[in-house]
């Protein structure tokens, strides 16, 4: 979206009109034409966003680059499995459904023939593919989105309804009129739609956009034909991020149309509580609800109606603060099933905690705020998902991901299979590696806010500023920033002083500064940058633990951010089982022991390992126990231990 859209609405104070009343241009007229890039695009890094009103941004993905470390091997690991996958095999089942001919070998899993939700990878490997190049350039994972966009664009039209495009028949949307079971149709529709937008914005693709428009057209007339009160009533069934994607599509094309249409899908049982400050989340499904948050989010954006900017706020300081393990991930069984507060009985009602597409949409979440409020929090927040769980959820070498991350002690990770899962986790995934780049650097139009410390070069040409980071965080608690490009005249460089560390020291070509802004903040150094300069930060890290508020003898171990894990061999647990959404620890029991503190706190009891980096061994128990990093568990593991 145009600034100047954002400010015509938000300024001028307009009142939505009807779904139907556009303003400015409708249909697909309303989109400027866009040629296919000859490089890669500087479009919004988290793809298909409304302009951030806040005082900072983002750096779009090509202007940052991820340079050799655990990320960049994330990322090749992210584009290797995407590339195995085979786009006739993903565009079977739409074939099918629009009765046009497919010889391909099904796939399996949630996208087998018979499965309700086929056709949601679909969407999701377009997002990962205009995410992935747009961060790398690559040519080859654009040519096959390109491929799979016209061919959807082919079944559309074979399907002649109005626009209507999915792997499944429209029964399957007479059954959710009804009231009938049904597995979440419009949760579908939006991974499909985000993906051709996505797709669009991040690549150029012209096509993308006429397909989409088609869809939500057709989504305008279905849901125009409902009374809201019955529209209220289908919303109990999931239906994704359909109100954040038709305010993008706003956003895209100037077209006002499109943000009525997403007002149908927003939940007033679900927003008006969190619009009064009031956690009522209790008995949730998590990832029902996080995308429709987003969809808030975009909806202040393009309006400025502080009711949304409320609801956000509130949602993520009650689930960051009293749902959250210490993972930065919520959730057991996809569900909130306790009042807040009460996340160690949570954790005792089972072992499948932490969805994965629950943290994805978190941190997307969170970048949103941050761009509205630049705070320390949500990066601290941000830092723990990406370096805990999202980071170790990824299986080395072959890019496949998990679904939970289970805090259950004897837990393992459960990766999918290349062609037999395509769970909305793997969806979320194959997203969320591509864009490992997006929230390194911020800017506020004239200075750079450096939020994490990942190996990376960013190239901002606007203002001739280019900046390479060096680090080998969190293996060793410094980062070296050095300056290879610089405009000329003084400008700030907002260097993230994080809360977890004490003592952190910051030099600039050499000589320490004097003062250093308090852990939990950002240091601003302004001065008149020349090429070569280098700011170097010390940030000494420690052990320390943390527990739940409602069950004192259950905790878990950190070094700074990073979460510790005991190790348990794997040894003897079937392949089927590996592979499993959750493990099944009820079948594979192994024998955890209790701690013994001796009344002192857990980081008492273990000592490094020599010569082994962020490893450490208990002592003084029956048997002591190796602890390294979760990210970096792929045996069996704990997390969290009870003490005595």
């Amino acid at each position: 979206m145009t600034q100047e859209f954002a400010g015509k609405i938000s300024r001028r104070g307009f009142t939505l009109a009807a779904a139907s009343a556009p303003i400015f241009m409708t249909g697909a007229q309303a989109a400027p034409a866009a040629a296919p890039p000859t490089r890669r695009p500087a479009a919004t890094p988290d793809a298909v966003t409304a302009e951030m009103p806040g005082p900072v941004r983002a750096f779009a993905l090509p202007q940052v680059t991820l340079n050799d470390g655990p990320f960049r091997d994330a990322l090749r690991w992210d584009m290797a499995f995407m590339k195995r996958l085979s786009p006739d095999r993903l565009l079977h089942t739409f074939r099918l459904n629009a009765d046009l001919p497919s010889n391909a070998q099904p796939l399996s899993g949630w996208e087998a023939p018979d499965c309700e939700l086929r056709g949601h990878f679909t969407g999701h490997y377009l997002s990962a593919s205009a995410l992935l190049y747009s961060a790398t350039g690559d040519s080859e994972i654009k040519e096959r989105a390109d491929y799979i966009v016209g061919a959807l664009g082919q079944c559309q039209k074979k399907l002649a309804a109005g626009g209507y495009l999915s792997a499944f028949p429209l029964t399957f949307f007479d059954r959710l009129d009804k009231r009938e079971n049904v597995w979440a149709p419009f949760y579908t529709l939006h991974k499909i739609m985000a993906g051709l937008l996505d797709m669009y914005r991040l690549t150029g693709n012209r096509a993308a956009l006429d397909v989409l428009i088609g869809m939500a057209t057709w989504t305008d007339a279905w849901t125009a034909a409902r009374t809201p009160e019955h529209m209220q009533d289908i919303l109990t069934t999931e239906y994704g991020g359909m109100n954040e994607v038709l305010y993008n599509l706003a956003a895209a094309t100037d077209d006002r149309r499109w943000v009525g249409v997403g007002d149908r899908f927003n939940k007033a049982v679900f927003f008006d509580p969190l619009s009064t400050r009031k956690d009522q989340l209790k008995g949730l499904h998590m990832n029902t609800h996080v995308p429709q948050v987003i969809g808030a989010v975009q909806r202040y954006n393009l309006t400025g109606e502080n009711k949304y900017r409320e609801i956000a706020n509130f949602f993520w300081e009650t689930v960051s603060s009293a749902r959250t393990y210490t993972t930065g991930g919520s959730s057991n069984r996809e569900h909130w099933l306790t009042e807040p507060y009460r996340l160690g009985a949570e954790w005792s009602m089972g072992v499948d905690h932490q969805e994965c597409c629950c943290a994805y949409n978190m941190m997307k979440l969170t970048r949103h705020l941050f761009g509205w409020a630049p705070d320390e929090k949500y990066i601290a927040y941000y830092e723990r998902n990406l370096f805990n769980h999202r980071l170790g959820a990824i299986e080395p070498q072959t890019g496949n991901t998990i679904y939970f991350l289970s805090m259950a002690p004897g837990a393992w990770k459960s990766p999918s299979t290349d062609d037999a899962s395509f769970w909305c986790c793997n969806g979320t995934g194959v997203e969320e590696f591509a864009k490992l780049a997006d929230t390194i650097y911020y800017h506020d139009g004239s200075g750079v806010y450096v939020n994490l410390y990942i190996a990376s070069t960013l190239d901002w040409p606007e203002r001739a500023i280019r900046l390479e980071q060096h680090t080998k965080f969190p293996d060793e608690a410094k980062t070296t920033l050095v300056v290879r490009a610089a405009p000329g005249g003084k400008w700030p460089i907002h260097l993230r002083i994080p809360g977890w560390t004490h003592g952190a020291q910051v030099s600039v070509n050499g000589r320490p500064l004097e003062a250093v802004a308090d852990p939990g903040s950002y240091l601003q150094i302004a001065r008149e940058w020349r090429r070569g300069d280098r700011i170097e930060l010390d940030m000494p890290m420690r052990l320390h633990s943390e527990g739940f508020t409602d069950v004192a003898n259950v905790q878990a171990l950190l070094y700074g951010p990073i979460v510790l894990a005991g190790q348990f061999p794997k040894g003897g647990l079937p392949e089927t089982v590996q592979h499993e959404q959750g493990p099944a620890l009820d079948k594979f029991p192994i024998d955890v022991p209790k701690l013994a503190t001796g009344g002192k706190p857990l980081e008492s009891i273990v000592k490094p390992v020599p010569g082994a980096r962020l490893t450490y061994t208990t002592v003084g128990q029956t048997a002591d126990i190796v602890l390294k990093p979760l990210n970096q568990s792929w045996d069996r593991f704990a997390v969290y231990w009870r003490t005595v």
